[in-house]
């Protein structure tokens, strides 16, 4: 077999993996687009879409931020009955303070002292996005739950559950968007239930599922009497879990700059549909991030892995460049979600700022899991912050500045900070990428201190 016979197999090799991912990313990445079409086309479409997409979403999120990594601390960690049972009762504690902290926020004055100020929510949005915060109360225990159990049916070999709850996961969401629809819902009732009765659902199927494959393999690995202490535990667990709140802090930081820029209420209005679109055509490239964990290790890996990459993300970007640049946003943003001819006109002159989106996604992805698979993690953590900080400086330039409309500004902040997040991934991998660490004894990645 000749070299360039060899290199396809690798790439078919790669492509095998990566698309069963990208599949379940898709199906994921298509809620939140269904959800934007059918509230754009209930009454007062862009008061709701304002108040779900600028902030029960965003501060839903951040609120949620700690226990994003719960499964990939659980495939690492639920190694046995004992250290299962460990991570549960963490996992229980943690959920259980973010559902106050919700709950704090949604029913007392909290959400006016601080929520309204700190975005400057618009009088006419302030009613609904709270309600829509009171229906979501429950979402941080279904999610922590949820994703604690996955990352136990990973370890142990049951990855087609995690397909099958995200499938369950969307069947509940369009059922309940059909029947808010036919029961006269308004949108943010209709947003807001559709989006955590979904996760409660897949949560509930995820539970029922764990209790009946996971006892066997757990007791059959249970060798040591006594699972490692708390405080490792918790020196794993807080350097995961500082990631994607840094990532989903810019979500309220992204609101609040629009809402103190030019067209503040049309900018919340098209930020979601926006969102939704660009997320879909990233979440392939988020799919590649385990890819390249997975073979990290085969021979010539980094090159065949960065040519996927490359090859990809060009192709990915190309397609939403077609989009941005043609007649099929207005179709989108019109046609599939239902917004105004104003609304529209927004969207489409805006949504060309995204198109680098994907190919920086499958880049990040690239060298951040090159850098997890060397146990590199601190890297990825520094990635995130100059992500932030550079995100961050452009929206409060934006602020400061006031002439352009916040939708721009903030797009912009966005794709410029993915570009440096991606340049230092890069920048880590090549400066201390190549030499790794000893394995822990414990079989774990042993996370580097902050």
């Amino acid at each position: 077999m000749n070299a360039s016979q060899h290199a396809a197999n690798h790439q078919t090799s790669i492509f095998r993996t990566w698309w069963p991912l990208a599949a379940s990313w898709l199906l994921m990445g298509a809620e939140l687009p269904a959800i934007s079409a059918v509230v754009g086309r209930l009454p007062s479409a862009e008061v709701m879409l304002a108040a779900f997409g600028g902030v029960v979403f965003p501060i839903a999120l951040l609120v949620e931020s700690p226990i994003i990594m719960m499964l990939a601390a659980s495939t690492a960690w639920s190694r046995d009955t004992a250290s299962f049972r460990q991570l549960e009762r963490f996992m229980y504690v943690t959920a259980v303070a973010l559902t106050v902290l919700h709950a704090a926020i949604a029913f007392t004055p909290l959400y006016h002292w601080v929520v309204v100020p700190l975005l400057d929510v618009p009088e006419s949005v302030q009613a609904p996005a709270l309600l829509g915060l009171r229906i979501m109360v429950l979402w941080n225990l279904a999610i922590a739950d949820r994703r604690f159990r996955q990352g136990a049916l990973i370890r142990f070999g049951h990855r087609e559950t995690i397909a099958r709850g995200t499938a369950v996961r969307l069947a509940a969401t369009f059922l309940g968007l059909w029947i808010c629809w036919r029961s006269g819902c308004s949108g943010i009732v209709t947003a807001c239930l559709s989006l955590s009765g979904g996760v409660l659902v897949e949560a509930l199927f995820v539970r029922a599922r764990a209790r009946l494959l996971l006892p066997a393999p757990l007791q059959a690995a249970s060798t040591a009497p006594q699972p490692p202490r708390a405080t490792s535990l918790l020196a794993f667990y807080v350097p995961l879990a500082i990631t994607p709140m840094l990532i989903l802090a810019m979500q309220p930081i992204a609101a609040a700059g629009i809402t103190r820029m030019p067209l503040p209420l049309e900018g919340l209005a098209v930020w979601g549909p926006l969102g939704g679109l660009a997320f879909l055509m990233r979440s392939v490239g988020i799919a590649y991030n385990e890819v390249v964990i997975a073979h990290a290790d085969d021979p010539g890996a980094e090159a065949r892995l960065r040519r996927f990459a490359w090859g990809w993300g060009l192709a990915i970007s190309g397609v939403l460049g077609v989009i941005a640049l043609s007649p099929l946003s207005d179709s989108w943003f019109s046609g599939a979600i239902g917004l105004s001819p104003e609304l529209t006109r927004l969207g489409s002159a805006t949504l060309w700022l995204a198109v680098p989106l994907p190919l920086l996604t499958f880049l990040q992805s690239h060298w951040q899991g090159l850098l997890v698979h060397r146990h590199r993690t601190r890297a990825v953590t520094g990635s995130v912050a100059a992500f932030l900080v550079v995100a961050s400086v452009l929206v409060l330039g934006g602020v400061l500045v006031g002439r352009w409309n916040g939708l721009e500004v903030t797009l912009l902040a966005f794709t410029l900070g993915n570009l440096a997040q991606a340049l230092w991934l890069r920048w880590r991998w090549h400066a201390e990428g190549p030499a790794r660490p000893e394995q822990p004894a414990h079989g774990i990645a042993a996370p580097e201190p902050l």
